[in-house]
C-alpha cells in the first residue's frame, strides 16, 4: 500500500513557513496548488492555501495531524497569479500564510465559509485548448472526454451541460484551466458585450506613439514607462489601449493609489465603455468586495479598477495592466504584508506574459534608473493636450514678509487678481486641522500626545486635540493644565486655519476645504468635487488628495504654501517626494483654455535642487537627484531592508535589535547600520528602535536575509518584541 500524499498547506499566521497534513479522508476533490482547506491549527480551525502536494515530510507521521476539508473544486487563481503570490512572500520575507490569502476577499478566508463553487459559471475552450491534438492525449482520457464535450459550446458550457455527459469532470477541469486550454468566464458573459468608442478624441502625435509601442507588445510582457506632463492625456491612452485588449477579449487591471482617484477614473472609463466595471478598495464593505472580486475572477468584469491590494485580483483574461501614479508612496504597504504593488504588478506581468504601464508626470527616480539600464522602455507626453498650455511656476520668497497666518501678502494680492477674473484658485498645505500645536503664552506648555512623541493637532472645528499618530483625541481645553492661564494660542496652521483666514478676506466666495477631516462621510468627495466643478466654490484649499490626478478647468492660479518640510528633511527621498508634489500640484493649474500661474512659497528661495525644479524642471531635477543617490550609493544603486522592533518598554527594542546585529554572518557587501531609536521613539504607546541593512547587491541582499532571519526567530529576546522587516523601505521612521 502506498503512503498517503502529504499537504503542504499556508496556514494564516506570522511564521514564515508552511505546514504539513494528510489529505482529509474520503476526499474527492482534486488537490491542486491555489485551493483552500480547512485544517486543525493548535486549539482552532482555520483556512489555508495548498501550496504543494509532496512525498516526504520532516514531520514524523505519527505526529501529523490530517486536513478537514477541501473546500474548493478548482484552484481560485491562474498558476500565474499563484506564482506571484510565492515570489512575493519569498522576496519580502513574509509569512506565506498571509501573503497567499491576499488573493480572496476577506469572506473567502474565514473557517464558516461554504464551499466555493463557482455559481452560474460557464467554461469554454481557449484558442490554444483548440489547438490541441487530442491523438496526443491517449493516456489522458477524461481530458479528452472534457475537450471534446466543451469544444460543442463555443458560448460557453455550464455545470448542467456537463453534468449531463461526464460523471465526475471539475478534477479535470482544474487541470484543463492550470494548462490554459480552458477559461472560466461569468454566465452573462458568452457573447461579447458591446462596448462604445464613438466620441474618441483624436490623439496627438506623442499620445499616438506611446499606444501603437504598447499595442505592439500585446501578448508578451513588457514594461513601459509613461512620463507625461501633467494634463499631456495619459488618461486617453490608457483607454484607447484598454479599447484594444477589451477587442481581443481581455480584460484591464488599472491600479490607482488611493481612493480619492477612483471616482473620477471610474467615470472616464464608464464614459467610453458600456461594460462592467469592478472596482476595488477599502472603502467598499466585505460583501461588496466579494462581489466585485468574484466578477473578476469569473471574468465578467471586463476591467478593474482598484487601489494596492487589487494587484492580487485573480484575472482569467487579463491582457493589460496600468499603474497610474506610479510614484506614489501609497503603493506601498507600511504594515503587516509590506510591500509594493507598484512592483508587484511588474513582476505580475511577467508571470502572466501582458505589457504593464506605468503612468506619471513625475516618475520615481527607481523607475528612471530602470529606463537608464534598459529595462523599461520610456514613452514620453511631453505637452498638454489639446489647446492648454503648462503654468508658469514663480517663487515667493518669505522671509522677512508680512504673513497673513501662513499666507503671504503677495500670494494674497494673486489670488484677488484671479478671483476678480472670474477664476478658481487651489492652494495646497499638507497639514490638516487648524494647528499643529497648542501653546500656553504664560508657561510654554504645550499640548503632548501621552502615548506619542508629538503635539497635538489642535481641530478647531470639531473643538478636539487629535494626534495623527495614534488616532488620540480629547476635548480642546479652556485653560491651561500647568499654570492655569488662559492665554493659549495655536501655532502653525492647518487647513482649518487657512479655511477661516479666507472666508475672513473674502466673504462673498465659496470656499471648499478638501483633507481627510472633510471628506470623512460617504459621498462628502464627490459632493465637494461637482461643487468645484459648478464653480459653486472658487477657492480650493486641500492637502495631497487635491494633488494629483484631478481635472479642474476653472483653476488658474495654484499656491504652494509650504515646501520647506521638504528641502530640509533628513529623510534622503524628501527632496524626491517635494518635488513630485509641487509639479502634481502645479498641474492642476490652465487645465482649461487660460493659463495658469503658480506661485511656491518658500524661506529657501535659493535651494538648489528647488532652482533646478523650477528652471529645467523635473527631468532635470530627476537626473541632479539620481547623480546625488549614485554618489551617496543609495537606492535605486543600493538595497535596503529596514528591521524594526517595538515594545512597550524602551530597552527592549534595543536589545533585541543588538542581538539580532550579533546573530548576523559576517556577508561581504552587506553592512548593518545601527540600531538607533526611530526618528519618533515613542509611537502608540510602544517604544520603537530600527536596523537598516544596505547591500550593493539585491541578491547578496536576500541570499543574507534568507540566512539571517532564522536566526532572528530563533531568539529568545524575539518573544519581547514586536518586530518586523521592511524590504525596500520607502519610509524611515
Amino acid at each position: 500500500m502506498s503512503a498517503p500524499p502529504i499537504l503542504r498547506i499556508a496556514v494564516p499566521s506570522p511564521l514564515r513557513r508552511c505546514f504539513d497534513y494528510f489529505p482529509p479522508q474520503h476526499n474527492e476533490r482534486a488537490l491542486f496548488p491555489g485551493v483552500r482547506v480547512r485544517v486543525p491549527f493548535g486549539r482552532r480551525t482555520v483556512v489555508g492555501v495548498l501550496v504543494e502536494v509532496v512525498e516526504e515530510s520532516a514531520v514524523a507521521h505519527p505526529r501529523m495531524r490530517r486536513a478537514l476539508e477541501v473546500l474548493d473544486d478548482a484552484p481560485l487563481m491562474s498558476s500565474a497569479l499563484f506564482r506571484v503570490l510565492n515570489w512575493a512572500a519569498a522576496y519580502y520575507q513574509h509569512a506565506p500564510g498571509e501573503v497567499l490569502p491576499s488573493a480572496f476577499p476577506t469572506s473567502l478566508r474565514r473557517e464558516h465559509t461554504p464551499t466555493a463553487r463557482i455559481r452560474n459559471a460557464r467554461w469554454r475552450v481557449t484558442a490554444a485548448g483548440e489547438n490541441v491534438d487530442l491523438k496526443n492525449l491517449a493516456r489522458a482520457p477524461r481530458q479528452v472526454a472534457l475537450l471534446e464535450r466543451l469544444r460543442r459550446y463555443p458560448q460557453g458550457a455550464a455545470a448542467v451541460d456537463l453534468d449531463a455527459a461526464i460523471k465526475v469532470w471539475r478534477p479535470t477541469l482544474a487541470v484543463l484551466i492550470e494548462r490554459g486550454w480552458v477559461e472560466v468566464m461569468a454566465a452573462d458573459a458568452s457573447a461579447p458585450s458591446a462596448f462604445t468608442s464613438d466620441n474618441e478624441p483624436t490623439l496627438n502625435p506623442a499620445q499616438a506613439v506611446a499606444v501603437a509601442q504598447v499595442l505592439a507588445t500585446l501578448g508578451q510582457f513588457q514594461t513601459f514607462l509613461l512620463d507625461g506632463v501633467t494634463g499631456s492625456g495619459k488618461t486617453e491612452v490608457y483607454l484607447q489601449l484598454t479599447q484594444c485588449v477589451l477587442e481581443r477579449g481581455q480584460q484591464t487591471l488599472v491600479l490607482v493609489p488611493e481612493i480619492g482617484l477612483t471616482p473620477q477614473l471610474v467615470e472616464r472609463f464608464r464614459q467610453r465603455f458600456n461594460l462592467p466595471i469592478a472596482l476595488l478598495h477599502s472603502g467598499l464593505t466585505d460583501r461588496e468586495r466579494a462581489q466585485a472580486w468574484r466578477q473578476a475572477q469569473q471574468g465578467g468584469a471586463s476591467i478593474v479598477v482598484g487601489t494596492r491590494s487589487a494587484v492580487f485580483t485573480p484575472l482569467p483574461k487579463l491582457g493589460l495592466i496600468l499603474v497610474d501614479e506610479e510614484h506614489d508612496l501609497s503603493f506601498k504597504q507600511q504594515d503587516g504584508f509590506r510591500y509594493s504593488a507598484r512592483d508587484v504588478a511588474v513582476i505580475r506581468a511577467r508571470e502572466e506574459r501582458v505589457p504593464i504601464v506605468l503612468g506619471s508626470a513625475t516618475p520615481s527616480l527607481e523607475c528612471l534608473y530602470n529606463v537608464q539600464q534598459g529595462r523599461y522602455r520610456h514613452l514620453s507626453l511631453p505637452a498638454r493636450a489639446g489647446a492648454a498650455t503648462s503654468p508658469t511656476l514663480r517663487v515667493i520668497d518669505v522671509r522677512r514678509q508680512p504673513m497673513r497666518g501662513p499666507i503671504s501678502r503677495a500670494m494674497l494680492d494673486a489670488m484677488t487678481h484671479h478671483l476678480a477674473a472670474g477664476h478658481q484658485v487651489l492652494l495646497f498645505l499638507n497639514r490638516r486641522g487648524f494647528a499643529p500645536t497648542l501653546l500656553c503664552h504664560g508657561c510654554g506648555w504645550i499640548a503632548r500626545c501621552t502615548r506619542c512623541d508629538s503635539h497635538l493637532t489642535l481641530h478647531q472645528n470639531s473643538r478636539q486635540l487629535r494626534c495623527h499618530h495614534c488616532g488620540a483625541e480629547r476635548p480642546l481645553v479652556e485653560t491651561c493644565p500647568e499654570c492655569a492661564g488662559s492665554e493659549l494660542r495655536a501655532v502653525g496652521a492647518g487647513t482649518e486655519r487657512v479655511e477661516e483666514i479666507l472666508a475672513e478676506l473674502f466673504p462673498d466666495i465659496g470656499i471648499a476645504r478638501v483633507d481627510r477631516d472633510s471628506t470623512r462621510r460617504v459621498g462628502a468627495l464627490e459632493t465637494l468635487f461637482e461643487g468645484i466643478h459648478a464653480l459653486r466654490y472658487r477657492i480650493l484649499i486641500g492637502t495631497q488628495m487635491l494633488a494629483k490626478g484631478h481635472h479642474f478647468p476653472g483653476v488658474t492660479l495654484v499656491g504652494v504654501l509650504n515646501t520647506d518640510q521638504g528641502l530640509v528633511s533628513a529623510d534622503f527621498r524628501a527632496g524626491e517626494r517635494m518635488a513630485q508634489l509641487i509639479v502634481q500640484v502645479a498641474g492642476r493649474a490652465g487645465r482649461g483654455e487660460r493659463a495658469g500661474e503658480v506661485l511656491i512659497q518658500t524661506h529657501f528661495p535659493d535651494h538648489p535642487l528647488l532652482r533646478v525644479l523650477l528652471v529645467s524642471g523635473y527631468a532635470a531635477f530627476a537626473q541632479a537627484a539620481l547623480l546625488e543617490r549614485q554618489e551617496a550609493r543609495l537606492p535605486p544603486y543600493s538595497y535596503l531592508a529596514l528591521m524594526r522592533a517595538e515594545a512597550p518598554q524602551s530597552e527592549a527594542p534595543q536589545r533585541f535589535l543588538n542581538e539580532a546585529k550579533e546573530a548576523a554572518a559576517v556577508a561581504r557587501g552587506v553592512q548593518l547600520l545601527g540600531p538607533v531609536p526611530a526618528p519618533m521613539e515613542k509611537r502608540a504607546g510602544r517604544y520603537r528602535a530600527q536596523l537598516l541593512v544596505q547591500c550593493n547587491n539585491r541578491t547578496t541582499l536576500h541570499r543574507f536575509l534568507d540566512e539571517w532571519l532564522p536566526r532572528v526567530e530563533a531568539l529568545k529576546v524575539s518573544r519581547q518584541v514586536r518586530w518586523s522587516l521592511d524590504v525596500d523601505p520607502q519610509e524611515l521612521y
